[in-house]
């Protein structure tokens, strides 16, 4: 037996909150957790000033249903199998995204502050994204998950050098703990990468205060 692979066309589904017009300010790329819905995840970031601030939500290409054969869905990112081919794409898909948008601001990148979030499974997705090297980005915020472990890491400080870096993480987070995050944030420090730790009362979620608090 031999398994192949060749490239398709298909469709994939964003969420957006915002008006992306003159008045916009900051644009923000946010990738969803496992089994989330943009639709659903977008929602947390209605606190933002809808005038100021354009965010788009990417979905993860993979649907399933959560709970056995039927009710409700979710997404992910990849999984464990055929993962090489399974990061291609979603990079593929980010940047046609990407730049997508910016065709639809009729302004370029450099007009915008542009913020990457990820959160849970998101962030090793959105560290990916910006490893890529291809966007233009000012904020890279990671959220209750893990960057991606496979990273180049030395190449950390030419991507991420002279951006604005944050881990949030809820403190009664029932997947990651602090001293995670704490480790996270000493092994940029080694880098001469200096990223601001965010804690918050809560759970494995996306808090609106620390989005209003820090962010708007």
């Amino acid at each position: 037996m031999s398994l192949h692979h060749f490239e398709i066309k298909r469709t994939a589904r964003y969420a957006t909150f915002g008006n992306l017009s003159a008045e916009t300010e900051q644009i923000w790329f946010v990738c969803h957790g496992y089994g989330q819905l943009a639709a659903y995840f977008i929602r947390k970031f209605d606190v933002l000033d809808s005038e100021k601030h354009f965010v788009v939500a990417p979905e993860g290409l993979s649907r399933f249903y959560l709970d056995n054969f039927s009710g409700r869905v979710g997404a992910t990112w990849m999984t464990k199998e055929d993962r090489e081919e399974e990061v291609k794409d979603y990079l593929a898909y980010l940047n046609g995204l990407y730049a997508h948008i910016f065709e639809q601001a009729s302004r370029s990148p450099e007009d915008f502050k542009i913020n990457v979030m990820g959160f849970s499974q998101g962030v090793a997705t959105a560290s990916r994204w910006v490893f890529d090297e291809t966007i233009k980005f000012d904020t890279f915020l990671m959220w209750a998950g893990n960057i991606a472990h496979d990273l180049d890491f030395n190449r950390t400080q030419a991507v991420l050098g002279d951006k604005s870096l944050y881990f949030v993480y809820g403190k009664q987070d029932e997947l990651i703990k602090p001293a995670h995050f704490e480790r996270q944030a000493e092994q940029l420090h080694q880098l001469n990468l200096k990223a601001e730790i965010i804690p918050f009362e809560g759970k494995h979620e996306v808090s609106r205060e620390v989005l209003k608090t820090y962010f708007a």
